[in-house]
């Protein structure tokens, strides 16, 4: 280029960029910080950081369901009448198992709670402190939020797996607990420490009729045992089904019956890592320490025996069920 057309375009930027003498500002200087952050959120959206608290509602339980209903029945579409059909209730099954990430911010809850302990401690009557146990108390909330709605999610696609499959959901792991008790209503951290506690003791053993269930694997009476339940349940209609957890047999048929008649249930499992071959009995002395009204026993083995003697020990009224004639 030569030099005067170089002179000629940088007369040009020049004039331009220079404002005219009765504007001795431009618009872009003129402007303050806060029309560009509002451009920033309108185009890209809120970007929290990873410390601090999401104000972004959680979507509502209808658009939810909705949702969930639609993924499950297109999932149900693409393999039914295929080859792949005999593969759809395992899918179906690790789709319902998404409840691993409500455990996992369940985890960072127990962090949070920690945190929020360990600031309470540290509190020496600075803003700095202050500003920091505030938001801990805000991330302490939005967990709760989030792991609620993860189990809702959980609740829901278990129920349409029901639908879909004829059989129950469990996890191979973990329990179905939910947490919806916690609200953001709590202002304070120790009322929010203190709600937390009490709200998963609640929910582990849920208030009404606790009455305890016991029988072998090798008991399958399913109409003997639906029908003792549904008698006492009549007698108890706020009853919380205690039972063992079996695979199979007497307790996998009351777990059904739970289930089935939509009944507070808490599985207590025995725990092999930890107590060996002690364990079912440790199972048996942990389900009493919960004391039941009442226990129903179908036939089974020495420890379901065991069980009901320490019951009767206890005072807690044992209700038995000899097997049918001819067996």
């Amino acid at each position: 280029m030569g030099a005067a057309a170089s002179e000629r375009v940088n007369a040009v930027i020049s004039e331009i960029s220079t404002p005219p003498f009765d504007e001795p500002h431009s618009d872009h200087d003129a402007r303050s910080p806060s029309p560009h952050l509002l451009d920033e959120l309108a185009l890209h959206g809120y970007r929290p950081f990873e410390d601090e608290p999401d104000p972004r509602p959680l979507p509502s339980s209808d658009a939810a369901s909705m949702a969930l209903e639609s993924v499950l029945e297109a999932l149900s579409g693409l393999f039914v009448d295929t080859r792949l059909e005999a593969d759809l209730p395992d899918l179906l099954w690790s789709f319902v198992n998404l409840h691993r990430k409500a455990d996992r911010i369940g985890r960072d809850l127990d962090d949070n709670e920690t945190a929020q302990r360990r600031s309470h401690a540290e509190q020496d009557g600075s803003e700095i402190r202050s500003v920091e146990l505030e938001r801990l108390i805000a991330q302490g909330l939005t967990l709760t939020e989030r792991r609620n709605a993860f189990e809702f999610f959980r609740d829901h696609l278990a129920e349409l797996y029901a639908t879909e499959t004829g059989s129950s959901w469990r996890p191979h792991s973990g329990s179905k607990v939910n947490h919806r008790a916690l609200t953001s209503a709590m202002i304070d951290s120790r009322d929010f420490l203190n709600a937390k506690k009490l709200a998963e003791t609640q929910v582990l053993l849920p208030a009404g009729s606790r009455i305890a269930f016991a029988g072998g694997p090798d008991c399958n009476d399913h109409q003997r045992i639906w029908e003792a339940l549904d008698k006492v349940r009549v007698k108890h209609p706020d009853m919380v089904l205690l039972h063992g957890a079996g695979p199979k047999g007497a307790e996998r048929i009351a777990a059904c019956w739970a289930d089935n008649r939509k009944v507070a249930q808490v599985a207590f499992k025995p725990d092999w890592t930890r107590h060996k071959n002690a364990a079912p009995f440790k199972r048996n002395d942990a389900m009493l320490e919960v004391l039941p009204i009442g226990l129903i026993v179908f036939p089974g083995f020495g420890i379901v025996e065991n069980l009901a003697d320490k019951a009767r020990k206890m005072g807690i009224p044992v209700w038995r069920f000899a097997p049918p004639p001819g067996t």
